[in-house]
C-alpha cells in the first residue's frame, strides 16, 4: 500500500479568514455610512468618530498592557467597536461623553469579560444604552445649526446648509408629522451620525453579505418579523409609507446588519439565528408601538444578547446517538 494517511487532531476545516480580516471587512462596510455622516453633519461628526476610535484603541492597549496580556489592538475589533459607537451617537454629543462611552464599551463590556469572543453583549450598543441612561438629554439632542453660507458646509455639514430639521423621522411620525421617504433613503434627515442614510447602510450590508462575513438569517428575519408586527399592531395596517418610515428610520437597518450579527453575542446555529431575529423583531415592535420613546433597537438587541445562550442551548444539534433509546 503506497498511500500514506495522516491522522491529526481537530479542527480539520481551515479558513483563510481571521479576526483581523473579518473586522477589516466590517470597517470597510461602515465607510459609506461614515462618509455620509461626516458629509451631513460636518467636522463635528468626524471628531466624534476619531475620539471613539482612538479612545477605544487606547483603552484596550492600556488595559492589556497593565494586565500583562497579549495586546490585540491589531485585530481591528476595537476599531469596529469605536466606529459603531460613534455612528450611534448624535454629532452634537460632547466629545468627553463619547470618550466615556468608548471606555465603557472596551473596558467594562469587552475586556473585563475576557476580551474579544467572550463578551456576552455587543460592546458598542451596551455603551450606547449606558450613555442613554446616564446622559439622556445629550443623547437625544439632534439639533442642527442653521447656517446660510455654502462655505460652512465643511464645518457644519450639508444638513445645516440645507436647513434640515433636527427632528428624527420616528419622532416626527410619533408626533403625527409626515415623513419624506426619499430623504430618509439618501440621508437628508436628522438622527445619529450613521443611521440617517439607508442607502449607505445597505451598501455596507451588501458588502458583508457578499464577503460572507454575516448571515442573512438574523437581519432578514429581524426586519420581516418587525414589519409583520407593525402591520398587526402598529395601528396603520398595511400602510406602505408608515412601514417604510419605520424600516428606514432610526437604527433598525444599522442594528440588524451590523450589531445583531456580532459573532460574540449572536447564536451559532442557523435555527438560533432565525429565533433571535424573530425575538428582536417582536421586541423592537413592542418598544416602538407601546412605549413613549420612538426608538427601541438598542434595547431590543441588548436584551436579545442575554437570551442567546438559551437559544444556542435549545437549537444545538444533538451528538449522534445522544438522547436516543436503545432497543432491547
Amino acid at each position: 500500500m503506497s498511500e500514506l494517511y495522516n491522522v491529526s487532531a481537530a479542527p480539520h476545516i481551515k479558513s483563510w479568514e481571521s479576526t483581523r480580516t473579518i473586522m477589516q471587512d466590517v470597517v470597510i462596510a461602515l465607510i459609506p455610512a461614515s462618509i455620509l455622516g461626516v458629509y451631513n453633519f460636518g467636522l463635528r461628526a468626524l471628531a466624534v468618530i476619531l475620539v471613539c476610535v482612538v479612545v477605544s484603541l487606547w483603552t484596550e492597549y492600556i488595559y492589556e498592557k497593565g494586565m500583562k496580556k497579549p495586546v490585540t489592538i491589531g485585530d481591528f475589533s476595537a476599531v469596529v467597536t469605536g466606529l459603531l459607537l460613534a455612528l450611534n451617537l448624535p454629532a452634537s454629543i460632547p466629545l468627553w461623553i463619547a470618550a466615556v462611552g468608548s471606555v465603557f464599551a472596551i473596558l467594562i463590556v469587552k475586556q473585563l469579560y475576557g476580551g474579544i469572543g467572550q463578551n456576552f453583549m455587543n460592546p458598542a450598543l451596551a455603551a450606547r444604552c449606558f450613555l442613554l441612561i446616564s446622559f439622556g438629554a445629550r443623547m437625544n439632542d439632534f439639533k442642527i445649526p442653521t447656517v446660510s453660507a455654502t462655505k460652512d458646509l465643511l464645518i457644519h455639514g450639508a444638513m445645516a446648509v440645507d436647513g434640515v430639521s433636527g427632528a428624527t423621522p420616528l419622532a416626527a411620525l410619533k408626533g403625527g408629522t409626515a415623513t419624506d421617504l426619499m430623504n430618509m433613503f439618501f440621508g437628508n434627515i436628522g438622527g445619529t451620525i450613521g443611521e440617517t442614510s439607508a442607502i449607505a447602510i445597505l451598501i455596507g450590508a451588501a458588502y458583508l453579505l457578499f464577503k460572507k462575513v454575516i448571515s442573512w438569517r438574523i437581519p432578514a428575519t429581524y426586519i420581516l418579523t418587525f414589519v409583520i408586527f407593525m402591520i398587526l399592531f402598529g395601528g396603520k395596517g398595511f400602510d406602505v409609507n408608515f412601514l417604510l418610515t419605520h424600516v428606514l428610520g432610526g437604527g433598525l437597518l444599522l442594528g440588524a446588519f451590523f450589531m445583531a450579527t456580532d459573532y460574540s453575542s449572536s447564536p451559532i446555529t442557523r435555527n438560533g439565528k432565525i429565533l433571535l431575529g424573530i425575538f428582536l423583531g417582536l421586541l423592537t415592535g413592542i418598544f416602538r408601538t407601546f412605549s413613549s420613546a420612538p426608538e427601541g433597537v438598542s434595547y431590543a438587541i441588548i436584551l436579545g444578547n442575554l437570551v442567546v445562550p438559551l437559544i444556542d442551548k435549545v437549537t444545538m444539534p444533538r451528538h449522534f446517538g445522544k438522547g436516543t433509546k436503545v432497543n432491547g
